[in-house]
């Protein structure tokens, strides 16, 4: 098979070995190995030189990430990230995770899941660090635009398709951060509180929906959850993980500074990555000295060797995965699909779509720029980048395209004025938000400075946002385009929400386009002239007000998590949201109705007609939310359960079915899990804000 996990060995696997023979396998191979080797699969190597000889560029090959033993032929894990492309080469770059979570398309995800598995396979990876799912608490978190949404069921489903996707070309999936990883300048140190509710019914159930689905690995994170860091934490490695939910993969930390701790291995950790930096020679010297059981080791080597062994035993897909499929033309078309159908229409009033004949100016220096999201260990760098500016003026032609920036807000009001249309391009770049980059992506752990060499920022890049609104320049942009008279539309680069209520009222139609991958230019040009009719539906809430969102502070050292959040605390609050969650216009018009509910033996079946109503073609993501009686314990007003995209014609009804498991109903009281009796409320509607309702008893027998 192309690319083994194992090389050729009397004890290599062979395609459709039973798990028998894989665990008969497993034995012979702990059997044969020391203590040293043992403790040699349990931690990556090579990393600190690799980048030195890189120039400090990640991703410039595959990095050893655990397991493998020469001696006994058995290769190693060959790490790749990253959640919007394989961050080698010059790989496909698709929208960001976040943009791909507003298409609320599982099926497309799995396909780009596969794209990636197959471009990882061709570039010498069978070890995926894709699959990000840790939940957008506040959207000043740097690094939300690499997870998909705020909220839970949500995130499993969509991570659960991409690493399924990742999976099908036999590379091991891993899913991200484990766990409560939700900010990013203090991860390191900060301690995060949570109670039980918090933990297993809002910042877990996503990892478990990964893990059922399949997905055979799990990267720890940074941050202490209740006082331990997450990387040596008994309770979340094997109480939850192990015991709980019965995972049988392995448990690796993140990069440099993933524990802490020799007993990091008997708590559950598995693999610390990227070097032996606390396991190694240490780990060894405790089992010698009878800190560390050697049943630690051996129960780690198992799993790794169990999941690489099984993963090997399969039959690929393709014969081959050779060069040429790295960024082909289909993937290409993948990228251009997610980026048409994540844009969300926020307003429109009638402005959009543009008429194909529309001379339009292109203002912001963000329409000429490639920008497609942060530069940490997420970058992907594509053979090209299409920039709003480029798809506008291939699709348009450059005599009816025009540009000006924020440096010369006259000349932009001037250019507006000569238009029949303002197009204001406005957001962040990787200096703004995303992973934060201190400089030094080996964190100092190395300890190797080269002369000439570069770290890989010079200054501090990426990082939690430090306000919510755009910056001053570009609302004064927006304000020089409004003066010229002319309609204008505003789309927002972002990886998660920007506060809007300073200009909304003065222009005519806002679009989120986020950052879109190597073909957003070209998607974005073709939503605008309504050669894609928009479809996409936003993934977290847009808030009127700052303080409606939970407290945030990107210094913090501890801070609470509990049960609140995005729309469940704007409802509870009583707050509406300027734009709510699951929000998304469209070019023509959706109706609902005849909502249904069924109690079945396990699950509450739940149905709605759906019609488009509408002269256009058009694409509509019809959502389920269910909301509990709430008086055992306090609940969510309503919580999503259940998404389905629908193409629909003109005047054409579609019936959506959502089979909803009672278990995805249960509240956690203590160490159990409780199903409240009474009547429960069915919401299904184009958002969270617009729904139809029907109400359906759960007798006291269900629970």
């Amino acid at each position: 098979m192309t690319g083994s996990t194992t090389s050729a060995h009397a004890d290599a696997p062979q395609a459709g070995n039973g798990q028998a023979g894989i665990e008969a396998q497993v034995e012979s191979l702990i059997a044969q190995m020391s203590l040293e080797e043992k403790v040699a699969m349990m931690s990556g190597t090579g990393f600190f030189q690799a980048l030195q000889e890189d120039d400090r560029v990640w991703g410039a090959r595959p990095y050893r990430a655990g397991g493998g033993n020469e001696r006994l032929g058995l290769s190693p894990l060959w790490f790749t990230d990253g959640p919007r492309g394989v961050t080698r080469g010059n790989s496909t770059c698709f929208p960001c995770t976040m943009a791909r979570g507003a298409t609320f398309d599982a099926d497309l995800e799995l396909r780009i899941g596969e794209a990636m598995g197959v471009e990882a396979r061709a570039q010498g990876c069978n070890f995926s660090g894709a699959v990000c799912i840790n939940l957008l608490r506040h959207p000043a978190w740097g690094r939300a635009q690499e997870t998909y949404g705020e909220d839970s069921y949500h995130l499993g489903v969509m991570g659960a398709a991409m690493g399924t996707g990742i999976q099908t070309h036999n590379v091991i999936g891993t899913v991200k951060h484990f766990a409560l990883n939700s900010m990013e300048n203090a991860r390191f140190k900060v301690n995060v509180k949570a109670d039980e509710r918090a933990l297993h019914e809002v910042y877990l159930p996503h990892f478990k929906h990964c893990l059922d689905a399949g997905i055979a690995s799990v990267m720890s994170a940074y941050n202490k959850v209740n006082g331990e860091f997450t990387g040596q934490d008994r309770v979340l490695l094997t109480d939850i993980l192990r015991d709980e939910w019965k995972f049988e993969g392995f448990v690796h930390s993140d990069w440099v500074r993933g524990v802490h701790k020799v007993y990091g291995a008997s708590a559950g950790l598995d693999i610390e990555n990227p070097e032996p930096l606390v396991f190694g020679e240490k780990l060894v010297a405790a089992v010698e000295d009878g800190t560390v059981e050697p049943e630690v080791i051996d129960r780690a080597c198992r799993r790794i060797l169990r999941t690489q062994l099984r993963f090997a035993a399969r039959q690929d897909p393709l014969p081959a995965y050779g060069p040429d499929l790295i960024a082909s033309e289909a993937h290409r078309a993948l990228a251009l699909e997610a980026a048409q159908k994540c844009a969300v229409l926020l307003e429109n009033d009638g402005t959009l779509p543009l008429a194909k004949t529309a001379k339009i100016a292109v203002l912001g220096r963000l329409a000429a720029m490639e920008n497609t999201g942060d530069n940490g260990s997420s970058r992907v760098r594509p053979s090209y980048v299409v920039t709003p500016l480029q798809g506008l003026q291939r699709l348009l032609g450059e005599e009816a395209i025009t540009h000006a920036d924020e440096s010369d807000l006259a000349k932009a009001t001037a250019v507006a004025a000569q238009a029949d249309v303002a197009l204001v391009v406005v957001g962040y770049t990787a200096k703004e938000e995303g992973e934060y980059i201190m400089g030094d992506i080996a964190l100092g752990a190395d300890q190797k400075k080269v002369p000439g060499r570069p770290s890989l920022s010079p200054v501090p890049i990426g990082g939690d946002r430090v306000s919510l609104d755009l910056p001053e320049d570009q609302v004064a942009l927006i304000r020089a385009a409004v003066a010229s008279g002319k309609p204008v539309v505003v789309s927002i680069v972002a990886g998660s929400a920007v506060m809007v209520e300073e200009w909304r009222e003065e222009v005519n139609a806002i679009l989120m386009s986020f950052y879109a991958g190597m073909e957003g230019g070209t998607a974005l040009a073709q939503v605008l002239l309504g050669l894609v009719n928009p479809s996409g539906k936003l993934p977290f809430s847009v808030a009127r007000d700052t303080e409606h969102y939970p407290f945030f502070d990107r210094d913090a050292d501890e801070i609470t998590y509990d049960l609140w959040h995005g729309y469940t605390k704007l409802e509870r609050d009583g707050n509406t949201p300027r734009y709510a969650f699951g929000h998304g216009l469209s070019y023509t018009s959706f109706d609902y109705r005849a909502i249904t509910a069924r109690l079945g033996a396990r699950s509450i079946e739940v149905t709605a007609a759906v019609t488009n109503t509408g002269a256009l073609p058009g694409e509509e993501v019809a959502q389920c939310y269910i909301g509990a009686p709430g008086v055992e314990a306090q609940r969510a007003v309503k919580q999503l359960r259940g998404f389905a995209r629908v193409a629909l014609a003109p005047g054409e009804m579609k019936v959506v079915r959502f089979s909803v498991p009672l278990d995805s109903l249960r509240w956690r009281d203590g160490a159990h899990w409780r199903l409240e009796c009474g009547d429960y409320r069915m919401f299904v509607g184009g958002s969270s804000a617009q729904t139809l309702t029907t109400t359906l008893r759960v007798p006291p027998a269900q629970g």
